[in-house]
This record gives C-alpha cells, structure tokens and sequence, in this order.
C-alpha cells in the first residue's frame, strides 16, 4: 500500500489535472521518507527508488565514482550478495602498498575483515575499494574494465539527498494539465512523423551538467546504469519540446567515449518535469535504432502514443527515416518481460518487418491463424522465434545501408587488416603515422592545434580514412568535407557529424564498398 501510494502520487505529478492536484501531489511527496509507515516497512522496499529506502546494485565503475564522490558515508559493500570475493582477494594486495605485503602475504583473514582492516577510520568499504581500484590501469577504460569485472555488489543507504525517484524533477517550462482522456490508441506513424516537435532547445553547460546528473541518477534509483548517462557530455545537451508536457531531454556522449560510425545519444522522457522513461538511440545513414523503456509507474498509459512522438523526435534531430528495432526490445535475448507483454506484435503492428524471410513465413502463419481464429495468441516459444531477428520501418523504399544491416563489423575488420599488416602489435606507431598520412591527403596538416576531441578522433579515424576506396581520387572539397566530419566527430555535438556524413555522397559509398569487399592492399 505504501508503494502505490507513492506511485499514484507520482503519477499526478506527471498528469496532474490542475494546479492544486500538482501542488497536493508534490507536498505528499516531499514529506514521504518521514511517513512512520515507510519506515516500517522500509527493508520490504529496499531498491524501490522510493525518498527514505537503500538501494543495491553492482554499479559500473563511473558511477560508483561518482556516488563514492556524493555520498561515500552512506555507501557499503554488500557481502552477503558479492559472489566475486575470490577475484578481488586476487588483486587486495594492489590495492595496499608493498610494505603491506608481508601480512597480506601470510595472515588468514576473511576478506571483508581485509578491506575493514586496510581502511580508513572515518571511510567506509565501499569508499576505500572504489577508491582504491580508481588508482589501477594506465587509463579509464582499462579502470573500468577492472572494476566491472568484479561484480562489487553495493548497498546505497537512503539519506536527504541520496537519489530518489520521489525527487526526480526537471524544469520543462510551464506545466499541462491533463483534462483529458489518456491517448492510449497506436500511433499513425506516417502522421507522427509529419508532426515536428514544437521546438528544440539547446541548454547550457551549467543546466546540461543538472539533466545528466539527474538522468544518471534516474538509472540509479532502478538499479540500472545506462552507458549513454554515465559518460553524458553536458556541453551536448537539448529539450525537445512535443507539446502537452512531453520533453524529450537529450544527452550526447563525451567525445572519448563515442562509437566510431554509429552516433548514441540518450533520451529522458520528461512529463511535465517528472522523468518515465527514456530512449537510447544510434544514428548512421538516415537510419536509427531505437531503445524505447517507460518506467513501471507509467507503463500502460500513453506508451504507445508517445512513441509516435519518439519516432518524429528522432527524425527531428538526425534525419532518420528508417528505424530498427534489436531482439531484446521485441522479447529477444532473454527478456521475458517482452515476451509476455506481446512487444514483437506491437511493433509489427505499427509496421515494422523482419527481414529475414524465416521470420516473416512465421509472421505470415500466425496472421493467418489469427484470421482464422480471432481468440488465437501467439504461443512464448513462437515469439521468442519472432523475436530473434530485428524489425524495420522505412518511409521509403527498403534500402540496405540501414542500421542492422550495414556491416559495420566488415569496417572494423577492414581496419584491422589494415593496421596488422602494417604495423602488426606496434598499435601506437600505427595510429599516429595514420594521423599525419592522413593530414596530409587530406590537407589537414593544422590537425594537432584542434581541440582535444577533434585531435582525438582524427588519430581515430585516419586508419579508416587511408583505406576508403577511391579516397585519393576526391576533389579537395570532398576531402575537405570529411576532415569537417571527423572534426564533429570529437566536436560539441555528434548529431552534426550525423548529418556531415549522411551529405557526404563519397564517403557513404565507399563505406559501404569497404563493408562489402573489405581492405585491399595496394
């Protein structure tokens, strides 16, 4: 009861139909981690997101930093839950220095006793040992890459500004009130593509710096952690604004963390300020695949409608017109979830298709089961077959350069082979010879006074540019053009490499010439 409660009052914040409905909801709200029935029942709510309750989970490295950072006094490790004691005795001595070796080398003591013994007095487990494995590996991603590969079970304990989903908030702008009915039918996807967001606005750093801190801790408080959120560029944020409350807030990645053709970016869904969802979402050629979550409270409602809105904001700030959906959302890979909700019929409702032409004589065999028995339901072990291959929705006509088809593995085997027969395990030496190979066919010669993220990307991608077919037979302004890509690429915002790339005619085919024939020697 307590529990929906609180969902019910959330839920009013987001569809409150007036004022005074808002403002009864929010003061319920803000008063809730002291009601002595939640403090009752506070162990049965632990990793609710609920103000006043603890949450767990085994975090990724970034964020247990930077909650380490927030609240370390409040953070614990999780003993009974961590099953990866034996890897982490492994490594406790790198975590002490050598003179402690000695004892470690030889005294029997539990590892929880360990790491109580090697810390601080006034820091807890959990401070020291995030702390601590900060200090190993030659970079971040090799940092994380240890850290996550323990699995370090955490336990959060609530305090007066420890996340919460009670708290979540974001200024939109003025709020809608709902005085009508829930739009709970499907979207008309031509129409909601011809139906552009009301605006979009870019935000400063200072207030891109609040959304992706409040996006990360969104993740935080449902035990989940989202890699587009955790390395959330603040210079690289914006509020699509849809109209009737619904903003899409959207995250860009920090230029290191980003991919090499593919651009992600990160969407909170905001009703009125309160955050139900997000949306994850790669862009290449006109193309984006998309991951479309609401948050439980918010399930049901309007899901299907707003994802009209979720196709015409994407359309809005890529240029996409064709979309993809990968397995698991559809109730692949594992998500039962999906599976039983149906997720593989709502998308072929709205018309997506599978390529594959096994997946589509099933689909043909269930409609036509359908038609001849309406009550007929599409048994789990049939979806899980439907659900194995992604689904498409195209304007146009069906093309083959499109997220889930292109062969972006085949470029990065290009790459590979390029690179190996080269400069075999001298990676370094490759990379930066690229670099200036590069400059110089392309008339980048200035390329090491740019910023640090373009700097960073044209070492990136100068392997990949050397080895486009036909490259050195481009006009300047067509090399010109690339090295402006390459420069969004690292620069503030990726969607601009997005569409730099989709208007480079040259380099799109030889993309896709290199994907289908791979590197040549010459």
């Amino acid at each position: 009861q307590v529990r929906r409660l609180h969902e019910a009052a959330l839920h009013l914040c987001a569809y409150a139909d007036d004022g005074n409905v808002r403002a009864e909801a929010e003061r319920l709200l803000s008063e809730f981690d002291r009601r002595p029935d939640l403090g009752r029942f506070a162990d049965e709510l632990v990793d609710s997101g609920i103000a006043g309750t603890a949450i767990g989970y085994p975090f990724f490295g970034p964020t247990a930093r930077r909650l380490v950072a927030r609240h370390g006094e409040r953070m614990r490790v999780n003993w009974p839950l961590f099953d990866g004691k034996a890897r982490l005795e492994g490594r406790l001595a790198l975590l002490a220095s050598y003179s402690e070796t000695p004892g470690l080398d030889e005294y029997d003591m539990p590892l929880a006793k360990w790491v109580a013994r090697l810390k601080g007095k006034d820091e807890s487990d959990a401070q020291f040992l995030v702390k601590r494995l900060a200090r190993l590996g030659a970079s971040e991603f090799e940092r994380d890459t240890l850290y996550e590969e323990l699995g370090l079970e955490l336990l959060l304990e609530a305090g007066p500004d420890t996340p919460s989903r009670t708290r979540e908030r974001f200024d939109t702008g003025p709020l809608h009130f709902q005085r009508e009915p829930l739009r709970r039918g499907r979207p008309d996807i031509v129409a909601e593509l011809r139906r552009k967001p009301r605006r979009i606005v870019e935000l400063d750093e200072k207030r891109g710096a609040e959304l992706v801190a409040l996006a990360q801790d969104a993740m935080v408080t449902r035990s989940r952690d989202l890699d587009a959120f955790m390395h959330g560029d603040p210079r690289d944020t914006r509020l699509v604004d849809c109209g009737d409350g619904l903003v899409f807030a959207a995250i860009g990645v920090k230029p290191e963390r980003r991919l090499m053709l593919e651009s992600v970016y990160a969407f909170l869904t905001l009703k009125n300020g309160v955050p139900m969802g997000y949306v994850l979402t790669s862009a290449l050629f006109e193309s984006s695949e998309i991951a479309y979550n609401v948050f439980d409270t918010f399930r049901g409602g309007e899901a299907g409608a707003i994802y009209g809105r979720v196709l015409s904001m994407t359309r809005a700030v890529f240029g996409s017109n064709a979309f993809t959906v990968y397995p698991y959302q559809l109730g692949g890979d594992g998500n039962k979830e999906g599976l039983k909700s149906g997720a593989w019929w709502f998308y072929q409702k709205l018309g997506f298709r599978p390529r594959d032409a096994a997946t589509l004589a099933l689909m043909e065999a269930e409609l036509a089961a359908q038609e001849r028995d309406p009550t007929h339901r599409s048994s789990i072990a049939t979806l899980k077959r439907l659900a194995k291959q992604n689904v498409y929705w195209h304007a146009g006509a069906p093309r083959d350069d499109v997220i889930g088809v292109f062969a972006l593995e085949q470029v990065g085997l290009a790459i590979t082979d390029h690179l190996a027969a080269r400069f075999g395990s001298d990676r370094e030496r490759g990379e930066a010879s690229c670099a200036d190979e590069a400059a110089k066919l392309f008339g980048a010669r200035g390329w090491k006074d740019w910023d640090a993220g373009e700097k960073l990307w044209w070492r990136r991608w100068a392997p990949l540019a050397l080895i486009l077919p036909g490259v050195e037979r481009w006009s300047a302004r067509d090399k010109a053009e690339l090295v402006a890509c390459v420069r969004a690429k690292g620069g503030r915002r990726e969607s601009d490499f997005v569409k730099r790339l989709d208007r480079h005619r040259k380099a799109r085919a030889a993309l896709r010439e290199l994907a289908r024939d791979g590197w040549k020697p010459k």
